[in-house]
């Protein structure tokens, strides 16, 4: 087989794959056929993106607008924030943890027994000592499991790692709620960090807001990229209080930069991809894509019950939970399924034509098991 007869191939199979994939949450409705001329260039940002550099092949300029967007987005205080655009969510969460052991290296990270996978990693990797905290039933944290444990750790400095989104049902911790504990408690000397990978795209927009970020009590944010605004490349996006910040802050003369960053070398490309997605969508475009979402995933959980299947949703979520579904429908569909639930997520490609065809397949799948049963 010829090289071009693979990639052909490869080419296929990966079409095939993208329209029936409801299970995980990477946006399809993207075109960047206007930027595809830069890949000709290898663009680096690195170091500091508020830093000049030796090195001139960058997009600092679009990374800069790209983080201030989400400063603004999560009311990140005035002359205060950083951030920079990463590979994704969990370098982001690396990043806000790393922050908050430079900052309280005796702490201990409080985090729900729903958070992501790669969060446990990230611990072994910095060696922080850490508590798995009891989750609610719907995926949220277990506030009273907190607050006594908290109270037995009082001489510790607690480091909070609030879902904003858990990974099977779309939870969001309280952070507002988490803070008001602490303040009870007088803990001054604490971090919350919000992992916002996929509701960070859009909880600014959502009525009421949930209290996830810098005004309701964060220390740092990270939202991904390619989740709910839709991205080629896996890519997200820190932010931080700068004072904290600047006290980890060191120059290098190599790059004539700051190091401020998870890696040395960083992708120029990404931060081109999300400047001119924000620029085609703009707050009112990502309003819009949210509306459409919710409005959808609301429409999945009617027609799923309305075929006997006991389908729910945590309140403003597009991730719809359900009984774990088939093998046959999860490689079909490509759901992700954990335990005794399977979940899909309404992204804003995601159409009603779409999840009708998805029904009727659950519907026939189950006529079939009752059939086998009988």
């Amino acid at each position: 087989m010829s090289l071009m007869e693979r990639l052909d191939r490869l080419f296929e199979e990966l079409r095939s794959a993208n329209e029936d994939s409801l299970g995980y949450p990477a946006a399809k409705d993207f075109d960047y056929s206007e930027i595809e001329r830069f890949m000709a260039f290898p663009i680096n940002n690195i170091g500091d993106p508020f830093a000049q550099g030796t090195y001139r092949v960058h997009t600092r300029e679009c990374e800069r607008e790209v983080v201030a967007f989400f400063a603004a987005a999560t009311r990140a205080p005035q002359d205060d924030w950083w951030g920079y655009v990463t590979n994704g969510g969990t370098e982001g969460n690396l990043y806000g943890l790393y922050l908050a052991r430079e900052l309280h290296p005796d702490g201990i990270v409080y985090y729900s027994e729903a958070t992501h996978y790669s969060v446990a990693k990230n611990l072994h990797f910095l060696g922080m000592r850490h508590i798995t905290i009891r989750s609610q039933s719907n995926g949220e944290i277990d506030y009273d499991d907190l607050l006594e444990t908290l109270k037995i750790h009082r001489d510790r400095p607690p480091i909070i790692f609030a879902n904003i989104g858990t990974t099977m049902t779309e939870a969001r911790d309280d952070i507002g709620r988490i803070a008001a504990m602490m303040d009870r408690m007088a803990i001054r000397e604490r971090y919350i960090h919000s992992d916002a990978a996929l509701a960070g795209g859009y909880a600014a927009y959502l009525e009421p807001r949930p209290a996830w970020d810098f005004a309701d009590g964060a220390d740092s944010v990270a939202i991904s990229g390619h989740k709910f605004l839709g991205a080629p490349i896996p890519c997200g996006i820190v932010i931080a209080r700068k004072h904290n910040v600047q006290r980890i802050a060191r120059t290098i003369d190599y790059i004539g930069s700051l190091d401020t960053t998870i890696t040395g070398s960083r992708s120029g490309f990404s931060p081109l991809m999300l400047w001119y997605r924000l620029q085609q969508l703009g707050e009112s475009g990502l309003r819009e894509r949210l509306a459409r979402s919710l409005a959808n995933a609301q429409y999945l959980v009617e027609r799923l019950v309305g075929i006997g299947v006991p389908a729910w949703r945590n309140p403003n979520a597009i991730t719809v939970v359900l009984p774990r579904v088939s093998p046959e429908l999860q490689r079909r569909w490509q759901l992700a399924t954990a335990g005794d639930i399977s979940h899909v997520l309404v992204l804003p490609n995601v159409g009603r034509e779409q999840i009708d065809a998805f029904v009727a397949e659950l519907a026939t799948s189950r006529e079939k098991e009752d059939a086998c049963k009988a």
